[in-house]
């Protein structure tokens, strides 16, 4: 497992595709590092990249923080199926049945009802470099399919084709922390080259 930054606070690795973010991550951390790790965000087990990891239970307070306030930027990149416009800011009303684990775009505010906000621009053919504005389950995914551009590889939302797990990379992450801004960033083979872009700076509604 690829490891970008440490320090006594915190870590910052590249999480390999089928390693469980919260278990099987900090284990392999703690062996290449030694020490404890504490979960700040998580990534499903079929999708890698980017991810920050606390080594004391103050900087993961501290972190936590920053990630309630908004403050930690996440962006991705994901391959879809067609060519969607070349770029978007998107906010949908979704729902998740978490006895099916899968997330739906609906039309009303209602009980578990949750707003999500991403941006995103289209990079290269069928790539996308995406900002996302709230941390939803399957945000990214449900969002582009819901559009008729499933994500390649997702098929529990509308893909069909040869790929096994779906074609999404935490790319970068951008982040505050003891009066330095920290940003950290890698690509997944199937992107290797992109030009990720700069989004503006602007607030979550």
């Amino acid at each position: 497992m690829q490891i970008l930054y440490s320090d006594n606070d915190l870590a910052v690795c590249v999480k390999p595709a089928g390693l469980d973010s919260e278990t099987e991550v900090p284990s392999a951390l703690a062996e290449a590092l030694g020490g404890t790790f504490f979960t700040l965000h998580r990534l499903d087990k079929n999708v890698g990249g980017v991810m920050v990891y606390a080594r004391s239970k103050a900087a993961a307070a501290a972190l936590s923080k920053v990630i309630q306030d908004g403050a930690m930027v996440k962006e991705y990149v994901a391959q879809v199926h067609g060519q969607p416009p070349e770029s978007g800011d998107w906010t949908d009303l979704l729902w998740k049945d978490s006895s099916k684990n899968k997330v739906f775009v609906v039309k009303r505010e209602r009980k578990g009802v949750k707003k999500a906000r991403l941006e995103y621009r289209l990079i290269a053919l069928g790539l996308v470099h995406v900002r996302l504005h709230t941390g939803r389950s399957h945000q990214i995914r449900v969002q582009f399919a819901s559009r008729g551009f499933p994500l390649l590889g997702d098929h529990k939302y509308g893909a069909r084709d040869e790929h096994t797990a779906p074609r999404l990379f935490s790319c970068r992450i951008t982040f505050p922390y003891r009066g330095k801004v920290h940003c950290y960033e890698a690509l997944p083979e199937w992107a290797e080259g992109a030009p990720l872009v700069q989004f503006p700076q602007s607030q979550t509604p």
